[in-house]
């Protein structure tokens, strides 16, 4: 048995989006039928709606920053209630047996954990995401969230504060700790924010100082231009992490040189490109270069209580999806950063 859901699909790669139905499970003994309040659009939304990471799935429903309210749970439920407040990020399950999925860390399944859009369940039906009105996941794969975060706010958390607070925790941001920020978008501003509540002093570094008042106000120390070239001289030697947001080409090189001694630089944007660099500048201040990808499910309910805890949200605009044009045109905005901070689209108005 299945229940058919209002939702918003993109039917080719690159199409644009229209309303209409998908189906959903039925509520199984362990299944949270969750009615969403709140989707976020998130830049790898984008990528993958349009087909730029290889093959897709379509029909296509995007959607893995999740916010709104049980509204029925299964018979042997026992974490989650009618009523309550939660959350679904970038996946729906894994395989609970491997290494990595018993250390709570499920993003790096083995086997491959089940996104939440764009991938299929181990049983084979293709997943459909969050621009949607309902979605029916497992207990274990659904997050609290607290009270002290409006659901608006706390959708983008379950991709753009888990991708920026893992990194962050994982390679010791906080007191004495100097940290970049790469990119100041909404992976990069829930950085600022995260990265200054864990008590590290922040630096930006964007293309321009267009949004400077902005990175400042959210909880950077200081604020420079990769477009200047002083910045680079300036800033040799400085840093103990970069967490890098950004997913376009860069000189790698140049950002390897601020790093300190036994400095690190995690890529959490993803470039369609393979980048390059030169050994030496690794090799110089025995420097790290990594990688993190989101979190797992233990950590990100971490990070939601620290953001309730610290009253971190993303800063949003919500979307009205009455007129199906409005996330085409928003699609258009992130690509050209001309967001503050993070799209959230109104389910009711689907």
């Amino acid at each position: 048995m299945t229940t058919t859901v209002p939702a918003l699909v993109a039917r080719t790669a690159g199409a644009a989006f229209e309303r209409t139905t998908i189906e959903r499970r039925d509520v199984g003994a362990h299944d949270v039928q969750i009615d969403i309040a709140f989707a976020g659009i998130c830049h790898s939304d984008i990528h993958q709606a349009r087909e730029e990471w290889g093959s897709a799935i379509f029909p296509m429903v995007p959607g893995h920053e999740i916010a709104g309210i049980v509204t029925e749970v299964g018979a042997e439920v026992t974490k989650h209630k009618v009523g309550d407040r939660v959350g679904i990020g970038c996946f729906v399950d894994s395989c609970r047996e491997c290494e990595n999925c018993l250390a709570g860390e499920e993003q790096f399944c083995v086997k491959g954990n089940v996104p939440t859009y764009n991938g299929r369940e181990y049983t084979g039906e293709d997943t459909y995401g969050g621009y949607s009105k309902q979605i029916v996941a497992d207990e274990n794969y659904v997050l609290s969230i607290p009270e002290g975060i409006a659901l608006d706010e706390a959708a983008p958390l379950l991709c753009a504060g888990i991708t920026t607070y893992s990194p962050l925790k994982h390679w010791g941001a906080g007191p004495g700790k100097k940290v970049a920020v790469v990119g100041m978008g909404g992976l990069g501003h829930m950085a600022v924010k995260i990265a200054h509540a864990l008590g590290a002093e922040v630096t930006v570094i964007s293309q321009t100082l267009s949004k400077k008042e902005d990175g400042l106000k959210l909880g950077a120390d200081h604020y420079y231009a990769s477009s200047d070239p002083s910045t680079f001289k300036d800033l040799r030697s400085t840093f103990d992490l970069i967490i890098n947001t950004i997913s376009a080409d860069m000189d790698i090189d140049a950002y390897a040189r601020t790093l300190r001694l036994n400095g690190t630089m995690v890529f959490v944007g993803l470039p369609e490109k393979p980048q390059s660099f030169s050994a030496g500048s690794l090799i110089m201040g025995r420097r790290s270069l990594a990688g993190s990808n989101i979190g797992g499910i233990r950590e990100t309910q971490e990070m939601l209580d620290f953001c309730a805890e610290h009253h971190i949200g993303a800063e949003i605009e919500v979307l009205d999806a009455s007129d199906t044009t409005t996330i085409d045109e928003a699609y258009e905005r992130v690509v050209g950063s001309k967001v503050r901070y993070r799209f959230v689209i109104d389910t009711a108005t689907i």
